[in-house]
């Protein structure tokens, strides 16, 4: 069993179901106070706290973004959880744990559905590339056949649990091609392009969940490497599908990434958690559930790892069917040698326990060569160089951080921020009595190869018991010169914030909506949230799919969403972070010019001068044009090594030469 999963405490989180239509509602700023685009004032009181519950008729609080639209999940996924999202073309593709659904967001004012592709599976992560799209699966119920009657056997040749893949050329249409299986399937996955080897792409799989049985899938073992090194613990396996082939793909290595690291600093719980982790474990124990003793306290074993152990003691004793009274007692009897197995015996004298036996999730960012890991206990650097035998080049550990999920690096490569998913998702921690330093996002630099802590960013927005909230996946917005970023905090909604000074992290907008319910914890919210070509997507839990754009403020002007908005990505998977590249406009010079009036790195009639020189150069014929930015140009680097923000200078300086020269090459 997952030692992870031991230590979060499984909450029962029901979906109310919706009898909603798959249609989009459009909606402008909802519950947002007048537009003003020069405040760097947060509103006060925050509307975020103190919002009405309710599924699709929570109240909403906004600041600086815009509603687009909202529109409610397809029938089929009507009451099942939302997960994951990607991009391609005109395409979000956006996954559920009852499969995916396919939305043409082309006007993201009407999003509309072109599949609602039923495949049950655990937790259905989704990626993409060209005419390819694949899907995780963890959990014992995903068929082969994406059947939605499950897998009862504890042994079948039916169970899917890896990575299902699918043509998608005619995406109304999918088909799988290809799946490969792995020893503890796929919780997510990291789609990784290498610039030398476009015929393959190759796919990190980080899986969670306890090692299958040797007689449904050959070579899995659960013995720790000390006692097998064929141990599917301590490794991830990397599988490189060919393009044109994807039903030859296939694992070609299992990096142990994890080797040599020991078990974590940890931080304990709040009190008010403490107080209703006992009573869920005497609900648990009261009902005939399993209880493990894991460093002294008693931890419930999730249902389906209690599932997974059963199966297994049924295989051993050459049963078939239910497990028995009698299977439920050996189980019981066996949890303490179970844990001390993972956990190492508690006698100091044996050395440190391990560390994590696998990633959360892996960001790949290959244009330059690295991925971050979020790895349990750890965050990770990887050097990512050779992609089938990926290397950890350093890690991090905290003892404010329960569990690493996920990894962003900024534009340049030179910050990597981890996320905590402290809770697991299935727990409120971003109320008024949880510390600011758990549960948040922990901002590193990145120099030498080598990652140093700044500060943490966590929402700023008290919470209510009834909310589940956590630090969960987002995305940089390309916003130039600056490191900025949307992140999903499920029922805490979504916040943008700013990073780039590492150390002094600022929220400069946010979406959110009431609870779900205001009796009881129950699931919803953003699971993750991106930009994609000129839009936020998120992808709520219940709610189906929403899609916000930034508004002008005080602290991001008009010129430089405009400048966001011509990055064009063909495709997107964040967990496969593409290099952004900013196309030359008067919006990105203009943009700098903006950057240089809030730093003031330049004099005011400086950044007047400028602005009127880009005004006129635009209006001015094509030679014209091209003398005076090149003239502008030039002024500008000379002015440069005299400015109180020299390198924003340059960057004006190279965004006007670029336009330019764009100028000269258009003639």
């Amino acid at each position: 069993m997952a030692l992870r999963a031991l230590r979060s405490l499984s909450l029962a989180a029901g979906l109310m179901s919706a009898a909603a239509c798959a249609r989009s509602t459009s909606s402008s700023d909802a519950g947002a106070s007048p537009e003003n685009t020069t405040s760097t004032t947060a509103p006060s009181p925050d509307p975020r706290v103190g919002l009405r519950a309710g599924l699709m008729d929570a109240q909403e609080a906004a600041w600086n973004l815009r509603v687009v639209s909202k529109t409610p999940p397809s029938r089929e996924f009507i009451g099942v959880t939302n997960s994951d999202l990607a991009f391609t073309g005109r395409y979000v593709i956006q996954g559920s744990y009852g499969g995916y659904q396919v939305w043409d967001i082309a006007d993201p004012r009407k999003p509309k559905l072109k599949t609602a592709y039923v495949c049950p599976a655990s937790q259905s992560d989704v990626s993409v590339y060209r005419n390819l799209l694949f899907v995780s699966g963890e959990g014992l119920t995903g068929r082969l056949d994406c059947g939605t009657q499950g897998v009862q056997d504890t042994v079948s040749s039916e169970r899917l649990r890896g990575l299902r893949i699918f043509d998608i050329s005619d995406i109304t249409r999918p088909r799988n091609v290809g799946n490969v299986q792995t020893c503890r399937g796929s919780h997510t996955h990291s789609v990784l392009v290498d610039p030398k080897d476009t015929a393959n792409v190759y796919v990190y799989i980080s899986g969670a969940a306890p090692v299958r049985s040797a007689s449904e899938l050959a070579g899995c073992v659960s013995a720790a490497p000390t006692e097998d090194p064929n141990s599917a613990l301590f490794r991830i396996e990397v599988i490189k599908v060919p393009v044109a082939h994807p039903e030859q793909a296939a694992i070609v290595s299992t990096p142990r990434i994890f080797n040599d690291l020991v078990a974590p600093p940890e931080h304990g719980e709040m009190p008010d958690d403490i107080v209703a982790k006992r009573k869920a474990v005497e609900e648990v124990r009261a009902a005939g559930g399993f209880i493990a003793v894991v460093d002294g306290e008693d931890e419930i074993v999730p249902p389906e790892e209690a599932a997974e152990a059963l199966g297994q003691i049924v295989e051993a004793r050459g049963g078939t069917g239910a497990p028995t009274a009698a299977d439920s007692a050996t189980l019981r009897q066996a949890l303490p040698a179970m844990v001390q197995a993972m956990m190492g015996p508690p006698d100091t004298g044996s050395g440190p326990r391990p560390g994590p036996t696998q990633c959360h999730d892996i960001t790949v960012y290959p244009a330059i060569g690295l991925a971050g890991g979020a790895c349990g206990g750890y965050g990770l650097l990887i050097d990512i160089s050779d992609p089938a035998n990926p290397k950890r080049i350093g890690a991090v550990a905290d003892s404010n951080f329960s569990y690493w999920h996920s990894a962003t690096f900024n534009n340049e490569g030179t910050k990597l921020l981890f996320s905590d998913e402290w809770g697991g998702g299935s727990q409120a921690k971003c109320r008024k009595t949880d510390k600011p330093e758990w549960g948040a996002n922990a901002i590193f630099t990145v120099e030498n190869r080598t990652m140093q802590f700044q500060s943490y960013y966590k929402l700023p927005a008290p919470q209510t018991p009834q909310e589940v909230c956590v630090a969960h996946n987002g995305s940089l917005l390309p916003i130039p010169g600056r490191d900025v970023m949307v992140q999903a905090w499920y029922q805490g909604g979504i916040s943008v914030f700013e990073w780039t000074d590492a150390a002094q992290p600022r929220e400069i907008a946010f979406f959110d909506r009431g609870p779900v319910d205001s009796t009881r914890l129950a699931s919803g919210g953003s699971w993750s949230v991106y930009w994609y070509n000129g839009v936020i997507v998120s992808s709520e839990i219940a709610r189906g799919l929403d899609i916000f754009e930034l508004k002008p403020s005080g602290f991001i002007s008009q010129n430089e969403i405009d400048a966001a908005k011509s990055v064009k990505l063909d495709y997107l998977n964040t967990q496969g972070q593409p290099k952004l590249v900013w196309p030359p406009s008067f919006a990105l010079a203009r943009s700098y010019a903006d950057q240089l009036e809030r730093s003031k790195g330049l004099e005011a009639g400086r950044i007047d001068a400028v602005r009127d020189a880009l005004s006129a150069a635009e209006k001015g014929s094509a030679a014209a044009r091209r003398d005076a930015l090149t003239a502008l140009a030039t002024e500008l680097e000379g002015e440069a090594a005299g400015s109180a923000d020299n390198a924003k200078v340059r960057s004006l300086a190279g965004a006007v030469r670029d336009l330019a020269n764009q100028t000269t090459a258009s003639r």
